[in-house]
């Protein structure tokens, strides 16, 4: 007979019978859970049920009313919140630094003797360091992953960061310094899509432990091997990815419906022989009166699935949508649009993806008025009622309440057939509950304030929708009923947004934003796009081994390899223009036409192209040597 070893399992984190109140209302109460060496878990639960406050519990930012969180002595956790904390005077390098990891100090004692080169005794001492706690490779390794995410200028400072670059930082910091736990709350907000698909692959691939908060469903399904749901106060949990969730939630649904359905069945039975019963009861039908609102409560507890049905009254739409005549913009040197046209058809759902700072946002901006094109001109249809959800958001008034901000629009609103919606009605179908709708807008999580914001832009009836990022903040049980209502909305609909689960179930085509003011026009999906973007990596592949078998052919005796032929055509190039600018810059000077306050900058400049050209022209006679040789 066959025997296994059993797996040690080590516990890192226990959350144990934890509560939170705030006022009268009650988050959650006698949560439970542990999180062991080696899972990816991901937390998930609605908007302002509680998730933010279970992080800040186990990251010792909020204290439970009652319960604890354990955490083993040895292990060191990190934690990524929404907000970064980061120093403003410092850089991007000295923040990466500025962590107390013993290998980083390690290579920032080496990079400092590299800028003092005259110190033999430090940098041999650096040098011998580097050595002795294998730090070359980490070095590359965190170089990478600040490449990765963007963050190439090593020297920019933190004040004079975006907040999209602040967040990436602080994710930088965190996966450099390689805890034993890490904790995300929606580490894919502020990533572009080819951040989030590196970060993907590289939790998927790392032995890391992992337990995070994120929206993103593509990510769940491909990284994580658990989840954990607060539903109603309750914890369940599901030993699977994404889909492995779905499937186990619907059986769970079932099951609690058919039960409260018999439930229900009994408790007419008992109503009815409750009001039988005299007023004198003996201690059996006591008994049996206390067993009714056992079940009576459990009969009125089937679960309000709200899902958004809004047959909103669009506004009639003519032949003329929205026409872009050959549209250009760009920013000094960077250029977002170069005679771009496009004229939107009835029904269109356009997708708009591509890396951060290519313009998508400033497109929109275009589309909508709210900055004009350099040239070319944007022709909107007289019928054509724009609604634009855009990134910065709800600006309510102060101790405004969250029905008084719809009630701005009406209090009631028509919908299709004649038939109208009040303002509760309204927000309940946007899961706001009675007792929320009367609380004020201040009190309201990040996700919250999203949701009634995407209220107020969905209930003035545009015909054309655009939407920036909507996925932002939001839960993925709003996120499920913000594309029933997309599904079925009948209008020109154009979105932003880095959520590819979300694209795949709403656009029927993209524009895949390149940069430099190409905008490509791809008929498909997101993983359409995806396939063929990884197809045409294939091929061109085969195109590279293609060439390089021709080059070999066609150089049979020379001594340069594939890559350093391409180098060496590449420097000649390089010298070329070098050389042109020295000349131009010399040509200021011989003429006079540098003014004086320019004098120093501009001899900086051209002592800079002649050490590049020096530079350049070395490694050309090695390569010119080794070819000849």
């Amino acid at each position: 007979m066959r025997t296994f070893a059993k797996k040690h399992i080590v516990n890192y984190l226990s959350v144990e019978n934890i509560s939170k109140s705030f006022g009268e209302r009650t988050l959650f109460e006698n949560v439970s859970f542990g999180i062991n060496k080696d899972q990816k878990i991901a937390f998930i639960a609605k908007n302002g049920s509680g998730k933010t406050t279970i992080m800040n519990i186990i990251n010792g930012e909020d204290e439970p009313d009652s319960g604890q969180v354990v955490i083993r002595k040895d292990i060191k956790m990190a934690f990524l919140s929404q907000v970064p904390n980061l120093q403003d005077e410092l850089t991007v390098e000295e923040s990466i630094f500025a962590s107390d990891n013993e290998v980083l100090k390690v290579i920032e004692q080496y990079e400092k003797a590299l800028e003092n080169p005259d110190d033999a005794e430090a940098y041999q001492l650096a040098f011998d360091r580097m050595d002795q706690h294998n730090a070359w490779d980490f070095e590359t390794q965190f170089k990478q992953i600040l490449f990765k995410l963007k963050l190439e200028d090593f020297k920019l400072k933190v004040k004079n960061m975006s907040g999209g670059q602040k967040k990436r930082l602080s994710l930088a910091i965190i996966l450099i310094s390689r805890p034993d736990l890490l904790i995300l709350d929606e580490p894919t907000n502020h990533l572009d899509l080819e951040m989030i698909e590196w970060l993907e692959s590289y939790f998927a691939k790392e032995n890391i432990t992992l337990f995070m908060v994120t929206h993103d469903r593509f990510f769940l399904e491909r990284v994580c091997n658990e989840i954990i749901e607060l539903d109603n106060g309750k914890l369940y949990q599901y030993k699977g990815n994404y889909s492995y969730y779905l499937e186990k939630k619907e059986q769970r649904i079932a099951s609690e419906n058919a039960s409260i359905d018999k439930a229900q069945n009994l408790f007419v039975k008992e109503l009815e022989w409750m009001r039988r019963q005299p007023k004198a009861r003996t201690t059996k039908s006591k008994s049996r009166q206390d067993d009714f609102f056992v079940i009576k409560q459990k009969a009125e507890s089937r679960r309000k699935e709200n899902q958004v049905e809004l047959e909103i009254n669009m506004e009639r739409m003519g032949s003329k949508i929205i026409e872009l005549h050959k549209i250009s913009k760009r920013f000094t040197d960077r250029v977002i649009l170069d005679n771009f046209s496009f004229d939107f058809q009835r029904g269109e759902r356009i997708g708009i993806i591509g890396k951060n700072g290519t313009g998508k946002s400033t497109f929109l901006n275009l589309i909508t008025g709210t900055i004009p094109p350099d040239s070319g001109k944007v022709v909107v249809g007289e019928t054509i009622k724009i609604g634009y959800y855009t990134q910065s958001g709800i600006n309510p008034k102060p101790m405004q309440k969250v029905i008084d901000v719809i009630k701005e629009y009406g209090e009631y609103i028509p919908l299709m057939k004649g038939r109208t919606i009040s303002a509760g009605q309204l927000l309940e179908r946007f899961l706001f509950d009675r007792k929320k709708q009367h609380d004020y807008v201040e009190k309201l999580s990040g996700g919250e304030l999203k949701r009634l914001y995407l209220c107020t832009v969905l209930i003035q009836n545009p015909n054309f929708l655009i939407l920036d990022e909507p996925t932002n903040d939001l839960d993925i049980v709003t996120l499920n009923v913000l594309e029933s209502f997309l599904l079925d909305y009948p209008g020109c609909l154009l979105v932003v947004s880095h959520d590819r689960y979300f694209m795949d179930k709403i656009v029927d085509h993209l524009f895949v934003f390149r940069g430099n003011g190409e905008v490509e026009d791809f008929p498909g999906n997101y993983s359409d796009f995806r396939a063929y973007e990884d197809s045409a990596d294939i091929q061109q592949k085969e195109d590279n081994k293609v060439e390089k078998k021709a080059w070999k052919q066609n150089n049979p005796t020379g001594n340069l390899t594939f890559n350093e032929q391409k180098e060496f055509q590449k420097i000649e190039k390089e010298i070329k223009e070098l050389e042109q600018e020295k000349v131009r810059i010399e040509a200021l000077f011989s003429e006079g036409k540098v003014a004086d306050a320019d004098i120093e900058m501009r001899a900086n400049e051209l002592q800079t192209i002649i050490q590049k050209m020096e530079s350049k022209e070395e490694r050309w006679f090695e390569l010119s040597a080794k070819m000849e040789g």
